[in-house]
């Protein structure tokens, strides 16, 4: 299993595009700051505003590639499908892997 996601700062100003196998654990990770000089944590970017699932974890990083060369308003359409309110997800979802 393998998830690409999108999260933001509260302000929505600051977006990150990632990958992992296991959405739940890295979620934590964003949330707590575990690597305090990584991005997500200098800049706040700590909510689940989108994600995808793949069975595949090659496809997935080539899907999160080619979200991190779009231009901001593409992924804001991106998110606007599926998430209109920019809602933090992570507290929504039953099951993550």
């Amino acid at each position: 299993m393998a998830f690409v996601y999108i999260l933001a700062n509260k302000w929505h100003t600051v977006l990150y595009v990632g990958v992992t196998n296991n959405l739940g654990r890295r979620l934590h990770e964003h949330k707590n700051k575990m690597n305090s000089g990584s991005f997500s944590a200098r800049y706040n970017v700590d909510q689940l505003i989108y994600f995808e699932q793949s069975n595949d974890m090659e496809a997935a990083i080539e899907r999160e590639k080619e979200i991190k060369k779009w231009r901001r308003e593409k992924k804001v359409r991106l998110i606007n499908e599926l998430n209109p309110d920019w809602k933090d997800l992570y507290n929504e979802i039953d099951e993550w892997d």
